[in-house]
């Protein structure tokens, strides 16, 4: 199977397994691009796929950097990969098989050891990390520098507790402000409605002219 015709039947096998759930396709993870990230409580689960066409040419570099931010690490791959797939990821990483039978979990991930919390801090943007400040009564130290704000709220809430507000966060960002509050970025965001909620797939354009769009 080829890339695109994989990730849907893994969006609705994410939403069976999950419930609960919001994915951004093609988020840059440090030096790479994160196929899938998918959201859950207190959670960040990053999604490599590997369709038939593809190669393993990249992906020690790219585990390196989905470690840095998930909690739980997946290589989503097609049929042609699934003799040699373990092979090339540490025991740690799931494996879920996408082929023409449907989807299926050949091997659950268990938690991944190196994810830096720092790391996940900043996907927040800068309001979304004011807006877990105030929910507690925190000062908003204006003039501090994130990892201060980092080393705050963690020494304040526990690591538990600042997940959850961190995915409650990512949950309820509202990408129709994205140019808004990006505008020197150079990659765009197009949203895709689903059943259970909304998906945000990032890509590069010339132009953009924003388009209002009522997010449920």
């Amino acid at each position: 199977m080829l890339d695109k015709d994989m990730r849907e039947p893994l969006f609705d096998f994410l939403d069976e397994v999950y419930g609960k759930v919001r994915t951004i396709e093609e988020k840059v993870i440090y030096g790479s691009r994160a196929d899938v990230l998918a959201i859950t409580d207190g959670c960040i689960n990053g999604i490599e796929i590997k369709s038939d066409s593809d190669t393993y040419t990249r992906l020690s570099t790219q585990i390196k950097d989905y470690e840095k931010y998930c909690d739980y690490c997946f290589l989503a791959i097609g049929e042609s990969h699934k003799v040699h797939a373990a092979e090339h990821i540490p025991d740690y990483w799931g494996i879920i098989l996408i082929s023409d039978k449907g989807v299926s979990m050949l091997r659950e991930a268990a938690p991944n050891p190196h994810v830096n919390l720092n790391y996940q801090l900043g996907l927040l943007w800068r309001p979304e990390l004011r807006n877990i400040q105030l929910k507690h009564g925190f000062p908003k130290y204006d003039n501090k520098k994130r990892l201060f704000i980092y080393d705050y709220l963690l020494d304040k809430l526990g690591e538990e507790a600042l997940k959850k507000d961190m995915t409650d966060e990512l949950f309820e960002r509202d990408y129709t402000v994205y140019d808004a509050i990006n505008s020197a970025a150079s990659s765009k965001v197009r949203i895709r409605k689903t059943k259970k909620g909304v998906r945000v797939k990032r890509r590069r354009r010339k132009s953009y002219k924003p388009v209002k769009r009522t997010v449920k």
